[in-house]
């Protein structure tokens, strides 16, 4: 349990902060390259001999300003969320290919491979991590203005607007925090791996839409649950260690997660129908 709990906590981290952009309205198909850039940015600095407290700040922010690009060009420029992190999906994997050279990044300190690889009381730090930011979303969510915000603005713009709801900003917030996420989720594999690719993030979009509509997020925003969208992850984990368990071959289970998103959506539908 603990193994699954592990290896689901990459695309946990991922999926939170797709959960908040979701429920307000929008969606972001960019965190996989946003935490590839965030990935080689911390790494090369930790490798130049920069102090790992600043590197990580360093990739943080890159996560940061990647989603405070995407929030203000949906907030303010008028364009589509899907149109517009699409297009960021390009523009920051062309940026990290172009950062590295197309080559990863070896040397990460051992310091911050023990930071993301060691124990709280036998619980894998990466565990504990995804239950801070959990916890910490759960209180923005159902104990903060800016998680009613994000509500209102996903179940009715307009009438959000009307009300005196910042939309924009909330927007923008939005999709600042699932940048930061990606990063976080970057800086856990790249002391996993003990290396920062390029590369790293393909399809994560995907995996964390899809922990998001199990947990009950409508893709359509106003709906959706931190808690929800945690026991989405450990189930896409489950899923994913049973099926490699019974020696089932990767593509089997990229048709898995598609299958479960439409079913997903099939069932959002049928309950805003009723």
């Amino acid at each position: 349990l603990i193994n699954i709990l592990q290896q689901s906590s990459i695309n946990a981290v991922i999926a939170l902060g797709m959960t908040l952009v979701i429920i307000s309205g929008g969606i972001d198909l960019s965190v996989g390259p946003t935490a590839a850039l965030s990935a080689v940015i911390g790494a090369t600095l930790m490798v130049a001999g920069a102090p790992i407290p600043l590197a990580i700040m360093a990739s943080l922010g890159v996560g940061m300003l990647c989603g405070l690009f995407n929030g203000m060009l949906v907030a303010y420029g008028g364009l589509q969320p899907f149109i517009v992190t699409l297009g960021g999906l390009s523009l920051y994997r062309a940026l990290a290919l172009i950062y590295t050279g197309g080559n990863p990044v070896f040397g990460i300190p051992p310091e911050f491979r023990a930071l993301t690889n060691g124990t709280v009381m036998g619980v894998p730090n990466p565990v504990v991590a995804v239950a801070i930011i959990a916890l910490f979303l759960w209180v923005l969510l159902n104990k903060t203005p800016l998680g009613e915000y994000i509500l209102a603005v996903g179940g009715n713009e307009e009438a959000a607007r009307i009300a005196g709801v910042p939309v924009a900003l909330t927007k923008v917030a939005t999709f600042m925090i699932s940048g930061t996420l990606a990063s976080i989720a970057a800086l856990i594999l790249v002391g996993r791996l003990g290396a920062a690719e390029p590369t790293i993030g393909n399809l994560w979009e995907l995996d964390a839409i899809a922990a998001a509509a199990i947990g009950g997020a409508s893709l359509m925003g106003g709906k959706g649950s931190v808690v929800g969208t945690l026991i989405g992850a450990i189930i896409l984990g489950a899923l994913r260690n049973g099926l490699t368990l019974m020696n089932v071959q990767a593509f089997y289970q990229l048709l898995a997660t598609g299958i479960i998103i439409i079913v997903a959506m099939l069932i959002d539908r049928a309950t805003r129908g009723r």
